[in-house]
C-alpha cells in the first residue's frame, strides 16, 4: 500500500518558486535530442490526426480550434515530460477563422485613423476573443514596408512610411500582449515579416529582394526595431533572398541585428515551410539536414511546417555535424518563453462558454464600428457630401462589392483562400455591407433600390441596363466598386491596378446618366481609378472596413459622420509610375515622366473632411540644436468650417544637405486635434533628435550638423505644406 502520509517530488522545473533559468536548465538537462528537436518544430495542426503530438513532440502547432485544441493540449499532457504546447492562429485584423468573431478592417484601412491608442484597443478586442479559444498566440501586426502596390499583400501593411509603421506595431504588440507575458488574457505578437519581404521585383510575392544592408537600415529595419524595444516576444521571417542569401539563412539579420545588437529575448519563427523552400524552391541547401544546420545557424528558433526538420536535424548531430549545444540554445529561448507564460501551470485551455459570451460582444462590436468610421477616408467631394436625405426621394446604391461581405472583410477571414471553403465563412448577419447600413440609416420614405451592375471577376455586362435604369431613377447614385480576394493574398499580386471586369463599363454607364455619383471602394490596395471615377462628385475610401464598415460608411453618407481618415499609402494616377511612395531619394533628371507625371492622384496623409481647417503661424520653439535635444514644432490649427472634426496635423523633416542620398521629406510626427466649428488651437509636436537622422554612406545611423527643413499641413504634398528652417549645430 502507498505511504499516505508521503509527499510527491516536485521536480526543479516545475516547481514555480525557482527562477526561469533554473526552471530551464533542469527541463532541458533531462530532455533527449528526439524531445529537443521535437521543441523547436511547429506543426500544422489542420489534420484531424494529432498522432504526431506524441510521436513528435512538436513545441507549437497552428491551425487548430475549439475542442480539438484542448485535446491536443491533453496529448503534450501525456508525453514524457509533459511540456504544454504553444498554440498559434492567424489572428490578423480580429480572430480570423474563429466563426462569428469580430473582424476588424485591414491594416490598411486601420492605419488611416492614425490612431494608435484605437489601435491598441483593437488588439485587446482580438486578445480577448482568442485566448477564450486557446490560443496563445497570433502572426501579427505585419511591418512590411509597401513599395510596390501590384504585391498581393499590401493590405496586410500599415502602407508606406516607416516611421508609422512602427507607431502602429508597438500599439498593436501594448493590445495584444497585455500586462506582460503571464497575463491570462494576452496573447504573443509576431512582428513581421523580418524584414525586406515586401520589396519585390515586378510586385510577385516572395521574389529576390534587391536590398543592401544600408537601405535595410534606412527604411525596413527601423519599425522592427520600434517593435522590438516595445515588448514583441516572437518576430516571423519573410519568404524572400537578398543579397543572395534567403531571409532564412541571414545570420546578420537574425543574430546580428536581432539578438545582438538589439538584444531580442524572444523567439524567431520561420514563415511557412521556410526550412523546405531552402531545398524545395530556393535550392541553397541539397538536402533537409543541410537546411536544417543553416537555419539553426542564422538564428531561427521554430521551424514552421517543416516536418521533415526532424529527421534532418537528428541526423546532423548524429553525423557530427551539428553539434547538439546548437539544438539546445533555442530550445531554451523557447522553454523560457512557455515559464515566463505561466504555461507549465496554466496551459490556457479553451473556455468555450465563456468565448460564446466574449466573442462579438456589443463592446467588441462598439470598438469595431469606431475603427470603421475613423478609417474612412473621404478622398474627393465637390459639395455633395454629406447627402441631405430630407431632399432625397430615392437612392440608387449599385456595385458588385455594395453587397458583398466577403469582399468588406477581405483576406484573413474565413472565406478568404487561407482555409478551404468547406470551413465556410462568418455569419451574413455579422456584417454590415454598404448596401446594408444605407438601408439601415435611410429615413422612412427614402427609396434606397440596388443593382450589383456587374462582375469584377469576368467581363459579364449583362447586369447594367438595370443599373442603369436603377440610376435613372435615383436622385443620386453610390457605386461601390474596388477588388475581389481573387486578386488579393500571398501568390495573388497582380499585374495592373486597373478595375477588373466589367466595372470600368459600369462607371461609365453610370456617369452618362448625368445623376450625381459617389464612388465608394471596397479594395485591398490603391487602384487606378477610370476618368468616369475621378469625375464622379465624391469619392469614399473603405479598404476592407471590417463588419460594420457599411454603417460607418452610411453615417459619413447621411452626415452623422464627419469623415478624419487620412491616407498612409499614395494613389497613383497610373500603374506605370511606380513607385509612387512619397518619400522619394533625391536627384533625376527632370520632375516628371515625358507622358505623364510623377505626382500621385491621392498623396500619403490626404483626406477630407466636411469642415475646413486652416493652418497659420508655424514656428519652432528654438531655430537651433546641439546634440541630443529635441525640436519643439507649433502651428496655429483653426476650424474655418460649419462643421466639428478631427484634423491629422503631419510633420516632416527634410535634411537639406546630407553626406549620403537621402529621401525628399519623412513623417517624423503627427497629432490629431479635435476642433469646433471657429475654433483655433495651437498644435505642439516634439521631435526627438532621432528624428533628425539618416544612414550614412556607411550604414552608421548619424545627425550631421546643417539645416533642416520642417514641413507642416494636412498631407505630404508639397503645396499643401509650410515650412520653417532648422539648424543643427
Amino acid at each position: 500500500m502507498p505511504d499516505p502520509n508521503a509527499t510527491e517530488t516536485v521536480l526543479p522545473y516545475h516547481d514555480p518558486s525557482l527562477s526561469v533559468e533554473e526552471r530551464v536548465a533542469d527541463l532541458l538537462g533531462r530532455m533527449t535530442l528526439e524531445e529537443k528537436v521535437g521543441q523547436l518544430l511547429m506543426l500544422n495542426a489542420q489534420p484531424e490526426d494529432l498522432s504526431f503530438i506524441n510521436t513528435r513532440q512538436p513545441g507549437s502547432i497552428l491551425h487548430i480550434l475549439g475542442e480539438k485544441t484542448r485535446r491536443a493540449m491533453h496529448l503534450a499532457a501525456q508525453n514524457r515530460l509533459g511540456i504544454p504546447l504553444l498554440i498559434g492562429e492567424d489572428a490578423i485584423h480580429g480572430h480570423s477563422f474563429w466563426n462569428g468573431a469580430t473582424i476588424f478592417p485591414t491594416q490598411l484601412a486601420l492605419a488611416c485613423t492614425w490612431n494608435p491608442e484605437l489601435l491598441e484597443r483593437m488588439a485587446r478586442v482580438t486578445a480577448e476573443e482568442v485566448v477564450t479559444t486557446g490560443i496563445h498566440w497570433t502572426f501579427s501586426p505585419v511591418l512590411c514596408l509597401t513599395r510596390d502596390l501590384r504585391w498581393g499583400r499590401v493590405d496586410e501593411t500599415f502602407g508606406e512610411d516607416p516611421y508609422l509603421i512602427g507607431e502602429f506595431a508597438a500599439a498593436m504588440i501594448r493590445g495584444y500582449q497585455g500586462q506582460g507575458l503571464d497575463d491570462p488574457r494576452g496573447i504573443l505578437a509576431t512582428a513581421k515579416h523580418y524584414a525586406g519581404y515586401s520589396e519585390t521585383q515586378g510586385g510577385r510575392d516572395a521574389s529576390e529582394a534587391d536590398l543592401s544592408r544600408r537601405k535595410l537600415r534606412s527604411y525596413f529595419l527601423p519599425p522592427f526595431e520600434r517593435a522590438a524595444r516595445a515588448g514583441a516576444m516572437t518576430f516571423m521571417t519573410g519568404y524572400q533572398s537578398m543579397e543572395g542569401v534567403p531571409s532564412t539563412c541571414n545570420h546578420w539579420l537574425l543574430t546580428e541585428v536581432l539578438k545582438d545588437e538589439w538584444g531580442f529575448q524572444g523567439v524567431v519563427v520561420t514563415d511557412w515551410d521556410n526550412v523546405g523552400r531552402l531545398v524545395r524552391e530556393q535550392r541553397v541547401c541539397e538536402t533537409i539536414a543541410d537546411a536544417a544546420i543553416v537555419a539553426l545557424r542564422a538564428g531561427n528558433d521554430i521551424m514552421m511546417t517543416t516536418p521533415s526538420f526532424y529527421e534532418g536535424a537528428i541526423e546532423a548531430v548524429r553525423s557530427g555535424r551539428l553539434a547538439e549545444s546548437e539544438i539546445d540554445a533555442p530550445c531554451a529561448r523557447l522553454l523560457a518563453l512557455k515559464f515566463r507564460m505561466g504555461l507549465f501551470e496554466n496551459p490556457r485551455e479553451p473556455d468555450l462558454e465563456k468565448a460564446a459570451q466574449v466573442v462579438r460582444s456589443p463592446a467588441h462590436r462598439a470598438v469595431n464600428l469606431e475603427a470603421s468610421r475613423q478609417s474612412l477616408v473621404l478622398l474627393q467631394n465637390d459639395g455633395l457630401l454629406p447627402l441631405d436625405a430630407g431632399k432625397l426621394k430615392t437612392i440608387a446604391v449599385i456595385g458588385p462589392n455594395a453587397d458583398d461581405d466577403l469582399q468588406q472583410l477581405g483576406d484573413w477571414s474565413l472565406g478568404a483562400s487561407q482555409h478551404p471553403p468547406e470551413a465556410g465563412k462568418h455569419p451574413r448577419e455579422a456584417t454590415a455591407t454598404v448596401l446594408d447600413g444605407i438601408r439601415a440609416l435611410a429615413p422612412a420614405g427614402l427609396d434606397v433600390r440596388y443593382e450589383r451592375g456587374c462582375s469584377i471577376v469576368d467581363d459579364d455586362l449583362s447586369g447594367i441596363p438595370a443599373a442603369v435604369a436603377a440610376a435613372q431613377a435615383a436622385d443620386v447614385v453610390v457605386a461601390v466598386v474596388g477588388d475581389h480576394l481573387k486578386f488579393v493574398g500571398e501568390t495573388r499580386s497582380t499585374a495592373t491596378l486597373e478595375l477588373q471586369g466589367g466595372q470600368i463599363a459600369l462607371l461609365e454607364a453610370l456617369e452618362a446618366t448625368g445623376k450625381p455619383l459617389v464612388v465608394v471602394l471596397v479594395n485591398s490596395k490603391p487602384l487606378v481609378l477610370p476618368p468616369a471615377a475621378k469625375r464622379a462628385a465624391a469619392i469614399i475610401e473603405l479598404f476592407n472596413p471590417g463588419m460594420e464598415g457599411g454603417r460607418a460608411l452610411a453615417e459619413a453618407l447621411f452626415g452623422w459622420l464627419n469623415p478624419s481618415g487620412k491616407l498612409t499609402i499614395s494613389f497613383p494616377v497610373h500603374v506605370g509610375q511606380q513607385p509612387v511612395f512619397y518619400s522619394q531619394v533625391r536627384g533625376q533628371h527632370g520632375t516628371r515622366y515625358a507622358d505623364l507625371t510623377q505626382e500621385p492622384l491621392f498623396p500619403f496623409g490626404h483626406g477630407l473632411s466636411y469642415a475646413r481647417y486652416a493652418y497659420t503661424n508655424l514656428r519652432l520653439a528654438s531655430s537651433s540644436l546641439t546634440a541630443g535635444q529635441q525640436a519643439t514644432v507649433m502651428v496655429d490649427v483653426e476650424n474655418v468650417g460649419e462643421r466639428e472634426g478631427v484634423e491629422i496635423v503631419q510633420v516632416y523633416v527634410s535634411d537639406v544637405v546630407t553626406s549620403a542620398t537621402w529621401v525628399n521629406k519623412a513623417l517624423k510626427g503627427y497629432a490629431r486635434v479635435a476642433l469646433a466649428p471657429g475654433e483655433k488651437k495651437t498644435v505642439q509636436v516634439d521631435l526627438p533628435w532621432e528624428a533628425f537622422q539618416i544612414v550614412n554612406a556607411q550604414g552608421e545611423y548619424v545627425v550631421e550638423p546643417g539645416g533642416f527643413d520642417i514641413l507642416v499641413g494636412p498631407s505630404s504634398r508639397e503645396r499643401d505644406l509650410q515650412k520653417a528652417r532648422l539648424i543643427i549645430n
